[in-house]
């Protein structure tokens, strides 16, 4: 029996949620969570509810929600749901498109019920929340001169998370959009009942990137607009050269950035990616978007025209890019940091 096993068995030790939590994260992230050749694991889905803070849902609730028919955005869903990692053989075989329609579908309901809610003040202020700390990771994994814990945080997992930001109630101003076909997609892979992943998803997008699924998607904008600062201050001739192409993370980094880099393949390390972002924190991804590209600088400065490299990233390296996106942390300063941290909600 693996730590994770005990964890979820017999819960922290000493009942210790605050600490069992931190140790959680970080046996993820040093020894991962067991799955086999295809990424599948009979934890993955529980240690991902437990990072996301998702309270236990009821199957009724999925249920009823279901069973209302197709929502205002049903047209839009079906319109996606087809192409939705479409070439993926793995993905393909586990989950069907009428699987996921249904998860969507239910979720797109479920916003659109919170936003005629708070239309009609049915609903209270949200309550903001303390956002957590990553102490637990040690001063090997993510180092920093002096004592800057800020510049590790996590962000909140408990709450709204819209302490510094515009987001104010999250789920009552987001709804179906493009890319959300796309992020519910790890969460159906992984589940093992589509209840569950409609509540991982559903907490996903509401409380950790509303700001990726509003209807003007500016997280994902702000975003891209720190992957191309996170460049410069990280690997500056880089930065350079893609510049002096007209190469700006908008045009290369559109998909890595609002999809979590679910679009590139493979899927079992893509499984490996998310575990680290819902550990410590889906901002993280902009971290790895950059790695990505420093995995390849040599092959991007080598080639007079680096946009053809870039039309798709190569496959996956998942501890490699969680190794390196580490060690881009001590490098940027406190309030970029703090930019990253928020830039979703």
């Amino acid at each position: 029996m693996t730590s994770l096993d005990t964890f979820l068995l017999k819960g922290p030790p000493g009942g210790d949620l605050t600490g069992g939590l931190e140790q959680l994260r970080y046996t993820v992230l040093t020894d991962g969570i067991p799955s086999n050749g295809d990424g599948l694991s009979d934890l993955r889905i529980y240690i991902w509810l437990i990072l996301l803070n998702a309270p236990p849902l009821p199957t009724n609730t999925y249920l009823d929600l279901v069973r209302q028919g197709a929502s205002p955005a049903y047209t839009k869903i079906r319109n996606d749901t087809f192409r939705t990692l479409a070439t993926d053989p793995l993905f393909r075989r586990r989950v069907t498109e009428n699987s996921l329609t249904r998860v969507l579908n239910a979720v797109a309901w479920k916003l659109h019920d919170a936003n005629e809610a708070r239309v009609n003040g049915w609903t209270s202020p949200p309550t903001l929340a303390v956002p957590k700390s990553t102490d637990a990771i040690p001063d090997h994994m993510f180092p920093s001169p002096g004592s800057n814990v800020a510049k590790y945080r996590r962000g909140s997992v408990t709450g709204t998370g819209t302490e510094g930001s515009d987001a104010g109630d999250a789920s009552s101003q987001i709804g179906y959009v493009q890319g959300m076909n796309v992020l519910a997609a790890p969460f159906l892979y992984a589940a093992r009942s589509e209840a569950e992943a409609f509540a991982a998803f559903d907490r996903f997008i509401t409380q950790e990137v509303p700001g990726y699924v509003r209807g003007s998607m500016d997280g994902v904008h702000k975003g891209l607009a720190l992957v191309d600062k996170i460049l410069a201050i990280v690997d500056p001739k880089l930065s350079a050269y893609l510049l002096s192409k007209g190469m700006k993370a908008e045009i290369y980094a559109f998909a890595s950035v609002l999809t979590m880099c679910v679009c590139t393949p493979p899927l079992p390390e893509v499984l490996q990616i998310w575990d680290f972002l819902l550990a410590y924190g889906p901002h993280l991804n902009l971290l790895c978007i950059v790695a990505q590209l420093v995995l390849i600088r040599d092959q991007i400065l080598g080639s007079p025209s680096p946009n053809q490299i870039l039309r798709s990233f190569p496959p996956l390296q998942a501890a490699k890019i969680k190794a390196i996106a580490i060690s881009f942390v001590r490098k940027i300063p406190e309030d970029l940091y703090e930019q990253i941290i928020v830039h979703a909600k």
